[in-house]
């Protein structure tokens, strides 16, 4: 419970302070880079909980961490640089990675930016993830942005997760849930 709350207040302070110095797209582009070097690097995480590391040295291993692969550097960023050194000032960087998912869910929110995955068992062609693009961008009035993913396993058709919904038309699914009844009807034969 502690983590959210701090998390989500220090989220909300950043996306009020950017928005106000118009500088949110930058932050959250950073903000993903950070996001992603947490989940592939969970020593990353191990340093900033240690209490042995410095702060300038978690400081320099997060501007590392935010750098982007497009060369951006978070130095340009004052915005970004001023909430690092206060999230080091104030012994919150072990929360960091939490913030990090915080704002961008807020920022996505203020955006209205959706997500949605298509996992589907072949890839599938640009014209048909635009259809689909739009389609759910008009029933949610949202702009959104689709990640594909492939996933043999499924069997055929697709998954789709979009903003808390799934709509699932996979054949594995199916099959499962034929399977599933069969399986009820014959506890009720015998």
């Amino acid at each position: 419970m502690k983590i959210g709350i701090i998390s989500t207040r220090y989220a909300k302070a950043l996306l009020a302070y950017t928005i106000n110095h118009k500088a949110e797209r930058c932050v959250f582009h950073f903000m993903w880079t950070l996001r992603e070097n947490f989940q592939e690097l969970p020593k990353l995480q191990e340093a900033m909980d240690s209490p042995v590391i410095s702060r300038k040295v978690k400081y320099d291993l997060l501007l590392e961490a935010s750098k982007r692969k497009n060369g951006d550097d978070p130095r340009e960023c004052k915005e970004y640089i001023r909430f690092l050194k206060l999230i080091l000032t104030q012994h919150r960087e072990s929360y960091l990675h939490f913030i990090c998912l915080r704002y961008m869910d807020l920022y996505r929110r203020h955006k209205k930016i959706g997500i949605g995955v298509l996992t589907t068992a072949v890839p599938v062609d640009k014209e048909t993830e635009e259809k689909i693009t739009k389609i759910s961008s008009t029933i949610l009035k949202m702009d959104m942005r689709l990640f594909t993913i492939i996933n043999p396993a499924i069997d055929g058709g697709f998954i789709f997760d979009f903003e808390g919904y799934r709509l699932d038309a996979s054949v594995a699914s199916r099959i499962n849930r034929i399977k599933q009844q069969f399986i009820d009807k014959n506890r009720r034969i015998v």
